[in-house]
């Protein structure tokens, strides 16, 4: 089961509701939906957005991570 918190005081950008966003994560990507809207956004973890990885003098794109339990 996924545990959904609710991110106080932030403020849905469709809706501009305050207080109804709430965030989980799904295989490693963060999920942030609007309970009012429904309006929704992913995205990966900032730790893997911030990481760069480069290889023969050129960025290389990361399509997963992959973390065995």
């Amino acid at each position: 089961m996924v545990k959904k918190r609710f991110i106080a005081g932030a403020i849905c950008p469709a809706c501009k509701q305050q207080d109804t966003l709430r965030w989980w994560q799904e295989n490693n990507i963060e999920m942030v939906e609007c309970v009012e809207c429904d309006h929704t956004d992913r995205r990966l973890p900032q730790a893997v957005e911030n990481s760069e990885h480069i290889a023969d003098d050129k960025p290389e794109q990361v399509i997963g991570i992959f973390k065995p339990e």
